[in-house]
């Protein structure tokens, strides 16, 4: 049970007093009845909550898949840069979350979600969740580049003991090159560290040119999602990510 104006604010219906407004006015029914009351409680499960004729569904965890574009930052608000949350704009965002953060110039799949369990899941290096990356190089990578990769390389960070905090074993696998002729490969992670895939690449004398994330678990980037599209994640996808 809740207040009815939470439930309505939660929806990005107004303000408290904006909400009284619509109330006054016959804008908001339960059950059919017209309210006057803004402080009634409802029961958020079964009763049936309508504003200006449409039914406000209550949800306790919403999934989201973005397309990523370049220029936008992977946090929920900013006075000055788009963010992520930014383009969802016909949803309700309130409580709403990236799982972990692209960089500002790298594109691709980022999930979004109001689950925290969910999010500390993925993102905890304790369960491994692979991370899949499209990257477009400057030069070739050497088969010894690659075993240096996937074994792990040194990126600057260090342990508490002082001793170099090499990243985890990694799977990487070539692909074609892109339309301006640059190498491209698919490199599979499973920890997320500041600025790794570029920092990994530079570590083996390379340097990443374009950047996007393309699987995340077993949820693959919708490719029909345009840049800064999104979609609600499938029942499926939800399940595999949860598992």
């Amino acid at each position: 049970m809740q207040r009815l104006d939470k439930f309505l604010a939660d929806f990005g219906i107004g303000t408290r007093k904006q909400i009284k407004e619509h109330i006054k006015n016959g804008a908001v029914t339960v059950n059919g009845q017209p309210v006057k009351k803004a402080d009634m409680h409802i029961d958020e499960n079964a009763d049936k909550v309508t504003f200006m004729g449409q039914e406000l569904v209550f949800e306790k965890f919403r999934y989201y898949m973005l397309n990523k574009p370049d220029g936008v930052i992977s946090a929920t608000k900013d006075g000055r840069t788009t963010t992520v949350l930014n383009l969802l704009s016909d949803e309700n965002i309130k409580d709403l979350s990236p799982v972990g953060r692209l960089d500002i110039d790298t594109e691709g799949l980022l999930l979004i979600t109001n689950d925290g369990q969910l999010i500390h899941r993925l993102l905890s290096p304790a369960h491994h969740v692979d991370k899949e990356y499209e990257v477009h190089l400057r030069s070739e990578l050497s088969d010894s580049d690659i075993e240096k990769l996937e074994q792990g390389v040194d990126i600057g960070d260090v342990k508490k003991d002082g001793s170099p905090d090499i990243t985890m074993p990694a799977v990487l696998r070539r692909g074609e090159a892109d339309d301006q002729g640059r190498p491209v490969v698919y490199l599979t992670i499973h920890e997320g560290r500041f600025h790794q895939v570029k920092r990994m690449m530079e570590a083996v004398g390379n340097e990443v040119l374009y950047l996007r994330r393309i699987r995340m678990g077993d949820v693959k980037l919708d490719e029909s999602l345009a840049l800064g599209e999104y979609r609600r994640l499938t029942d499926e996808e939800v399940a595999a990510l949860s598992k």
